[in-house]
């Protein structure tokens, strides 16, 4: 009998997600799964889509995000990430995660990064698991639970000045196994900020411990990102061989201009730690970061835009120079003015995010901050960015080893079964684009413009977002969990 399909794309370029070689044919879907690739011409389907000339490959896989509140505010919130052809967020990073936690005032940044007191509504992972089933969006859902949010609700004020003490590290080692158990797939921190810096190597090992027997993954945003990179590095994989784990080190950079160049040291020592454990890394393709304002921390020479202010909305989009000349004040004064509040900051060297984007541990994540009123622009073009500026117009590599960046290495370092692929039986997470003008338009002026070439995108097997039309208002997302074998 000849294969009966609800969808079925022909003649598409295919881009596996596994680095192989492209090759044309067509896929065909039925419910949330791919049931064939190749040659369907026998087949029949309820719906066909001619992607001739255009690039069929797995749904992209954002590895880093700050859209823990965003993904339970329906479809519409997640325009920024289909409008690129992601279907699977990965939330909790830093040591920041919406649940499990309750506040009753705001809490302290950078948490407030994904909400005032009104979000952090979970005390339990288990109710934002709930959650994420009763009000579903665009797109898959991976979660970390964040250290930072833990010691805020253990230690209330003191996580801000000090380490944690047995007690408290005890209460913070069972919030993790129940949210493990709850469906979190890892434990992340956040040991360059304020309600984590204080925790020790000792204190991070021991909250972390259920990571073990749960087959969580540890990802972190290293104590320090400029002079101290190397010793961070070296921190990390320490904690992950004491816990038998696998380690991640998120959005990876060499910070400060006295530090430009040293990916070339960094990655040397990363390249040597996996040779006898578990690490990799992510990337975003731009030079600038983006957080909360932190008045202490700026630098003179270095650009900083104020991505949003609680008593100064005015300033939204500003650069912080240009605020402080007009209050006649200097720009430490003017930003604890602005706060709080948030900052994109140029502090990276073009050629060290190309050198760790290039290198074959790597992959892509947006570190994105959606309820930032002026966005840093990779929130909305990171993904068609790599495609479109890096491989296609400087040839920093191929196309088939960009989309392994974003797919399937993503789906294999996390433990996503059957994502990240097109092969029969992998869920249908989908995205149609055209290769020869796929790009990012969003900019640091406007950081909210969708990216062009984005044709179709699905996640499992429902069309969530149409190029021409935008957002279908479809909503198949779910939480997915890193598998435990």
């Amino acid at each position: 009998m000849a294969l009966r399909c609800d969808l079925i794309i022909r003649d598409a370029t295919i881009l596996d997600g596994t680095g192989n070689p492209r090759f044309t044919g067509d896929v065909g879907v039925t419910g949330e799964r791919i049931v064939g690739v190749g040659d369907l011409s026998a087949a029949s389907a309820d719906k066909e889509v001619i992607a001739t000339g255009r690039a069929l490959a797995p749904g992209f896989i954002d590895s880093h995000t700050h859209d823990d509140r965003a993904v339970l505010c329906g479809p519409g919130c997640m325009t920024c990430k289909s409008s690129q052809g992601v279907t699977s967020v990965v939330v909790g990073n830093c040591g920041v995660s919406l649940s499990p936690g309750t506040f009753s005032k705001r809490p302290p940044p950078p948490l407030d990064l994904v909400g005032d007191q009104e979000g952090f509504r979970y005390g339990h992972f288990g109710e934002y698991a709930e959650a994420l089933r009763k009000t579903p969006t665009a797109v898959n859902t991976y979660a970390f639970v964040g250290h930072q949010t833990l010691r805020a609700i253990v230690m209330g004020d003191d996580c801000l000045t000090r380490a944690a003490k047995d007690h408290e590290i005890a209460r913070m080692r069972q919030y993790v196994a129940e949210s493990l158990a709850a469906g979190a797939s890892g434990f992340s921190t956040g040991l360059y900020y304020k309600p984590n810096m204080h925790a020790t190597t000792e204190e991070v090992i021991a909250v972390a411990e259920p990571l073990k027997a749960a087959g969580g993954l540890y990802a972190t945003h290293m104590r320090d990102e400029a002079d101290r990179v190397c010793a961070s590095i070296e921190e990390t994989a320490k904690i992950g061989a004491r816990l038998g784990v696998q380690v991640h080190v998120s959005h990876h950079k060499c910070s400060m201009p006295e530090n430009y160049g040293r990916s070339v040291q960094t990655l040397a020592l990363m390249e040597a730690i996996n040779r006898t454990q578990e690490i990799a890394f992510d990337v975003y393709p731009y030079p600038a970061g983006s957080t909360v304002l932190m008045p202490d921390r700026l630098r003179d020479g270095l650009r900083v835009i104020v991505s949003w202010s609680v008593p100064h909305p005015e300033m939204t989009g500003k650069d912080l120079a240009d605020i402080a000349r007009g209050w006649n004040m200097d720009p430490v004064s003017a930003a604890e003015k602005l706060l709080p509040a948030g900052a994109i900051t140029f502090q990276m060297e073009e050629d060290d995010v190309r050198r760790i984007m290039a290198h074959p541990m790597s992959i892509i994540g947006s570190d994105g901050i959606p309820h930032d009123v002026h966005p840093h622009p990779r929130l909305w073009g990171t993904f068609p960015r790599v495609l479109g500026y890096y491989s296609r117009h400087l040839g920093l590599f191929d196309l088939e080893t960009a989309v392994h960046k974003m797919t399937g290495r993503t789906a294999e370092l996390f433990g996503m079964v059957d994502r990240g692929v097109i092969r029969t039986g992998a869920f249908a997470d989908l995205v149609l684009f055209d290769p020869h003008t796929v790009v990012d338009r969003a900019t640091f002026d406007q950081p909210t413009i969708p990216s062009q070439g984005i044709e179709q995108v699905w996640t499992n097997g429902v069309a969530t977002y149409v190029g021409a039309t935008g957002m279908t208002g479809a909503a198949p997302g779910r939480l997915i969990r890193r598998n435990r074998g």
